[in-house]
């Protein structure tokens, strides 16, 4: 089962963020796929999830211009293309890790 509480979320540079999980997993994001994902109404179908727009259109070199913790339970980016709407959840940003472990995790839950 996969954990969805941090210990610890740092900006590695201005093209990363980097989540340690209380489970002492480490997740690494670059901001341009964090805005591709982005979990907002304006970005993706609130029934479906599909996307509402074309993520290959995000600029190459968006960053991250300001981020803040939305309670206890998700974070807010506003990036340098201008769209800040988006709340990233712990519960997404765990799902939305790349590395083998959690896609091997994931392939395997069942709702």
């Amino acid at each position: 089962m996969l954990n969805f509480n941090p210990t610890g979320i740092e900006q590695i540079d201005d093209e990363k963020l980097r989540i340690v999980w209380e489970d002492e997993h480490e997740s690494v994001y670059s901001f341009r796929f964090l805005r591709q994902n982005c979990p907002c109404a304006a970005c993706r179908d609130e029934w479906s999830g599909e996307m509402l727009f074309d993520p290959s259109e995000v600029p190459e070199d968006v960053r991250s211009m300001r981020a803040e913790m939305v309670g206890n339970y998700a974070i807010s980016f506003a990036f340098s293309d201008g769209h800040g709407t988006g709340i990233y959840s712990f519960e997404n940003l765990r799902r939305l890790c790349q590395c083998r472990e959690c896609s091997h995790h994931l392939g395997s839950e069942t709702n």
